[in-house]
């Protein structure tokens, strides 16, 4: 019995999680999927065609990649696209993740009896790293964890009233579950339906026929209900064969087909096995993966003093988790909507669960901050950038990383206070790996005004290493005509200043590229890069950080004569 959960503690964390979630929301390098690119570029094209429906897209076989609803979200946060920011178009995730954490700490609280552990399940929730991952970009998970999860939650709350439901709660569950297929798939209808036909169930004492007579029409009417809300998307849609073709047939038929060796081969060895799909829904939980599987080990140990609650909790994941081992592309973030659940567990288990999960945790979070202190230093010191600039970091960004470092050590240490410290933990290494990639954010990573000034209106070529990662440049770029080259021929400064008449390329830090008479620099900034080789790791390891870890790029005039357009074909598409 270690570690009790206070209020005091419950309102600081409570406070630092929601700072944690909107610091940074803006920013390029926030923890992310590369989906949010195509999702971006979707809205933009369907917003600039005036309509909510057909979706638009420029890029070869991905249009129809998600229900609209998501893509609507996008459209009304940013006005049409009129006021076009990454904050304007994520600050609808967060208020879904917020939403939520709200109702799952309504539901806990209920159930539980107490206020304190109702808080917990929220804030452990909030700290998964999957949940701060995906539940702040601009993506399909937020509403999709909100929807699905919202019905469960609600049978925790009401209880008896929502199971013994004939009409309101399945019209609540269907809705519901409609409104989470509009935003992500109809194939969440399988695991949702076999969860609830689950709990029902179990209500019923395990009774088969009790669940035939009584309840299987619920699940029905839920299932039917669901299903003809995604289905508003064909009778909207003025071409629904192109969704089925593209949606339901590319994006989720295709999930079935042997991506390796064979269906079978596939489930028990190699990246999309059984046992992987299983590692990734426990690492969904991030610093707090070790605190996720002792509690689930104390869960299997005490199994038949479980509470109703408890067991209702183990037969959402378990649903889920069986339905989606079933398609030959298994993904851990395919189980998102059961990580509240889990979170839940965690809180009620929270003063029985041992220390040991609690204190790797700690040190989990102690060896991120060491590296990220050590890069932040490294940086700041050292002459790595040349005349890039400058990299410096405020005082605040070292306070926060005395006090983070501070608190960890301190919850390595102290007994009492090591659950506690360990889920504040989480949440400071979040602000920290923000705070230390905050000088890109500013000056130093982007184009000057007087650089945007000259290049409006015109046509501007931008390395591509992903899908609609025009995207981005469109931040940096606003106003610009953009098109794509492959990524790894940004350094040919040569070959690119003499096919693009204005075109970004790149150089390692302290590398003045070496351009033709008649061509002219118009603006430079330092980039992130994404993909190193072997060798440039192990020497960034020794050191070398800042020479394999960044870029300068320029944005170069030439004599060029603008290309064809008609025979080439654009890297970001």
């Amino acid at each position: 019995m270690q570690g009790s959960f206070s209020y005091r503690s419950a309102f600081f964390i409570l406070l630092l999680g929601v700072f944690t979630y909107l610091y940074g929301l803006d920013s390029r390098f926030a923890p992310k999927n590369g989906d949010e690119y195509p999702y971006m570029h979707i809205v933009r094209m369907t917003a600039d065609a005036g309509h909510w429906l057909p979706l638009q897209s420029e890029m070869d076989g991905i249009k129809n990649t998600k229900p609209p609803l998501i893509f609507w979200q996008g459209i009304a946060s940013t006005h049409w696209a009129s006021q076009w920011s990454l904050l304007n178009l994520r600050w609808p995730s967060v208020l879904y993740t917020g939403l939520t954490a709200f109702f799952l700490f309504l539901a806990v609280r209920k159930f539980s009896g107490r206020t304190q552990t109702g808080i917990l399940a929220a804030l452990v929730w909030l700290s998964f790293f999957a949940s701060y991952r995906y539940g702040r970009p601009f993506l399909a998970d937020p509403p999709e964890v909100f929807w699905v999860s919202l019905p469960f939650l609600a049978m925790l709350y009401w209880g008896r009233c929502a199971f013994e439901s004939k009409f309101f709660f399945p019209l609540m569950a269907g809705i519901c579950f409609g409104m989470a297929l509009l935003a992500k798939s109809f194939a969440y209808i399988v695991p949702a339906a076999f969860a609830l036909t689950l709990y029902y169930w179990r209500w019923r004492q395990w009774s088969i026929p009790k669940l035939l007579i009584q309840d299987i029409y619920k699940v029905f009417i839920v299932g039917v209900l669901a299903l003809g809300i995604f289905a508003l998307w064909f009778a909207m849609d003025p071409y629904p064969e192109a969704v089925w073709k593209e949606f339901v047939l590319g994006e989720n038929a295709g999930k079935f087909a042997a991506r390796n060796s064979n269906y079978f081969l596939d489930l028990i060895r190699g990246g999309d096995s059984l046992g992987l799909l299983l590692l990734t829904t426990l690492a969904n939980a991030g610093l707090f993966t070790f605190v996720l599987i002792s509690t689930l080990w104390q869960a299997w140990r005490e199994r038949r003093f479980l509470d109703i609650e408890e067991i209702l909790l183990l037969l959402l994941v378990a649903a889920f988790l069986i339905v989606f081992s079933l398609p030959s592309q298994r993904s851990g973030r395919y189980l998102l909507p059961v990580m509240p659940a889990l979170a839940a567990l965690i809180a009620l288990h929270w003063e029985r669960l041992p220390l040991w999960g609690f204190r790797l945790a700690l040190l989990l979070q102690l060896l991120v901050l060491s590296i990220l202190l050590w890069a932040g230093i490294h940086l700041q010191v050292s002459s790595f950038m040349g005349d890039a600039g400058s990299w410096s970091y405020t005082n605040t960004h070292w306070i926060l990383m005395g006090i983070s470092l501070c608190l960890v050590l301190m919850g390595l240490i102290r007994r009492t206070q090591c659950k506690t410290l360990a889920l504040t933990g989480c949440f400071l290494v979040y602000c920290g790996l923000t705070s230390s990639l905050a000088p890109l954010e500013g000056q130093l990573g982007r184009y000057s005004l007087n650089t945007i000034t000259q290049v409006q209106g015109k046509e501007v070529w931008i390395p591509c290493d992903y899908r609609a990662k025009d995207e981005e440049y469109r931040l940096l770029l606003p106003g610009v005509q953009l098109y794509g080259y492959l990524a790894k021929d940004a350094g040919d400064v040569n070959g690119l200043s003499t096919t693009y008449p204005l075109v970004a390329v790149q150089t390692p830090l302290g590398v003045t590229p070496v351009i033709c008479e008649n061509c002219q620099i118009i603006g430079k900034r330092m980039e992130m890069r994404a993909r190193h080789t072997n060798e440039e790791i192990a020497q960034m390891a020794q050191g070398q950080l800042g020479q394999y870890l960044f870029v300068n790029e320029y944005l170069i005039a030439t004599p060029a004569s603008i290309p064809d357009l008609a025979n080439m074909k654009d890297a970001c598409r």
